[in-house]
C-alpha cells in the first residue's frame, strides 16, 4: 500500500512539474523572445525530459539528476528562454541533499555553474558581462544549495528530538512497569506472608483456643480483601485513561499495624506534610519490615518509629526477637531488603537493616524539601 501511495505521489509530481514548465516556458519565451528562440518541438522535448526523469528519482536518484541536468544543459545551449526550465534541476538537487546524497548534489552543482560560464563565455559575452553573470549563477546556484542544507540540518534535528522524546516515554514506560513490579511484590510479599502466618497460627488454635481462631481467620479475611484491593489499584494504570490513586500512605499505617498481628508500638515524633513518593516509600519500608518481623520474629514487640526532620524522615523498626518457632523463616525471595534500600536510594537516601540486641532494626532516612518558611503574621495567628 505504502509503495503505492509513492508511486502515485511521484506520477502527480512529474505531471504538475511538466505542466509548470511548459506554461511557465511559453509565456518565458514570449517574453524574451527579441533575445531567445521560440519553443519548437525540440525545446518542448527537452523541457518534458526532467519531469520524466522524475519517476525514477527514488531507485535512481543521482542518474535521474544528471539525465535532467543534460536536458537543462541542452535546452539552454539551444537558445529556449531561461526561467521555468530550471524548476525540476532545483527540486532533484534539493532532493539528493535531502536524501543524504550530499558530496554528489554539490559536485552536480559545481558542474552546473562550470557549464553555463562556458556556455556565456563562448557565446561572446563582454567580460563585465561575464563577471556578473558569474555571480548572479553562483549567487543563485549557493542560495538553493545553503536552503537544502538548512532544511536537512532542520529535519535531521527534529528526527533526532523525536528520537530524544520517543526514548524518554520508553524509559518512563519502563521506570513505570518496574514501578509497579515493586509495588506488587510488596504487597503480595506483606498480605501473603501474614494469611500464611496467621493461617499456620488457626489451625495450631483451632482444637484448643476456637476464639483465638477465629481472631487469626478474621485477620485473613481482612488481608486477602486489603491485597485484593492494592493490586486492584496497582493495575488500573494498565487501563487507557484510569486515574492512578496513591496505593500506600502513612495515614494507612495504623491499619498496617492492626493487621500485623504482632504487638506494635507506632510512635511519630513531629509531624508534616509529606510528597507522594516519599510517603509511598516509607509506608512500603514499614510494611517490609513487618513482614519480616512476623515471618522471622513471631511474637516480638515491634517498635515502629517516624521521626519527622525539617528536611528528612527517619524510620526505624525495631523488633525484640523470635519467642515462637518462625513459620516462614526459610521461606521468602530474600528481596526484601535489597528491595527497602533501593525504595531509599531512589529518592536520595539511605537505609541500614541488622540485628540490635536480641532482636533486628530495619533504619532509613528520605530526605525531604525543607518547608517553606511561614510569615510572622501567620505564625502569631
Amino acid at each position: 500500500m505504502g509503495v503505492v501511495r509513492k508511486s502515485g505521489y511521484d506520477v502527480y509530481l512529474a505531471l504538475m512539474l511538466a505542466v509548470a514548465q511548459v506554461v511557465l516556458s511559453q509565456g518565458a519565451a514570449w517574453g524574451q523572445r527579441s533575445f531567445r528562440e521560440p519553443l519548437d518541438p525540440w525545446g518542448y522535448a527537452l523541457l518534458l525530459v526532467g519531469p520524466a526523469a522524475t519517476l525514477f528519482r527514488r531507485k535512481f536518484p543521482v542518474s535521474s539528476t544528471v539525465i535532467t541536468l543534460l536536458a537543462t544543459y541542452a535546452y539552454v545551449i539551444g537558445g529556449y528562454a531561461y526561467g521555468p526550465v530550471f524548476l525540476t534541476p532545483i527540486f532533484l538537487l534539493f532532493t539528493l541533499v535531502m536524501n543524504g546524497k550530499r558530496p554528489a548534489a554539490w559536485v552536480l552543482a559545481g558542474v552546473t555553474f562550470a557549464v553555463f560560464q562556458a556556455y556565456a563565455v563562448l557565446g561572446g559575452d563582454r567580460p563585465s558581462s561575464l563577471l556578473f553573470h558569474a555571480l548572479a549563477i553562483a549567487a543563485f546556484i549557493l542560495l538553493f544549495m545553503v536552503v537544502a542544507e538548512l532544511t536537512r540540518i532542520m529535519r535531521e534535528r527534529r528526527a533526532e528530538h523525536q528520537r530524544a522524546v520517543e526514548e524518554e516515554s520508553r524509559r518512563q514506560a519502563s521506570e513505570e512497569r518496574l514501578t509497579m513490579a515493586q509495588e506488587l511484590h510488596d504487597v503480595l510479599a506483606h498480605n501473603i506472608s501474614l494469611i500464611h502466618v496467621q493461617a499456620s497460627t488457626a489451625l495450631h488454635l483451632l482444637d484448643d483456643q476456637p476464639e483465638h481462631a477465629r481472631t487469626a481467620l478474621t485477620t485473613i479475611k481482612s488481608a486477602s480483601k486489603e491485597v485484593l484491593g492494592e493490586m486492584r489499584s496497582v493495575l488500573n494504570v494498565l487501563r487507557e485513561g484510569a486515574p492512578r490513586s496513591p496505593t500506600a500512605g502513612l495515614d494507612r499505617l495504623d491499619e498496617l499495624v492492626e493487621r500485623s498481628g504482632l504487638p506494635v508500638t507506632l510512635k511519630r515524633v513531629g509531624d508534616r506534610p509529606l510528597p507522594p513518593p516519599v510517603e509511598r516509600a516509607a509506608y512500603r519500608i514499614v510494611q517490609e519490615s513487618l513482614t519480616n518481623a512476623a515471618r522471622h520474629a513471631p511474637g516480638s514487640q515491634v517498635t515502629v518509629r517516624l521521626s519527622y526532620g525539617t528536611d528528612h524522615l527517619e524510620i526505624q523498626v525495631t523488633d525484640t526477637g523470635a519467642t515462637t518457632q518462625p513459620v516462614l523463616a526459610e521461606s521468602g525471595s530474600g528481596n526484601g531488603i535489597p528491595g527497602m534500600r533501593e525504595r531509599a536510594s531512589a529518592l536520595g537516601g539511605t537505609l541500614s537493616a541488622g540485628p540490635v540486641d536480641n532482636g533486628f532494626q530495619v533504619r532509613a532516612r528520605l530526605p525531604v524539601e525543607p518547608e517553606p518558611s511561614r510569615p510572622l503574621d501567620e505564625e502569631s495567628a
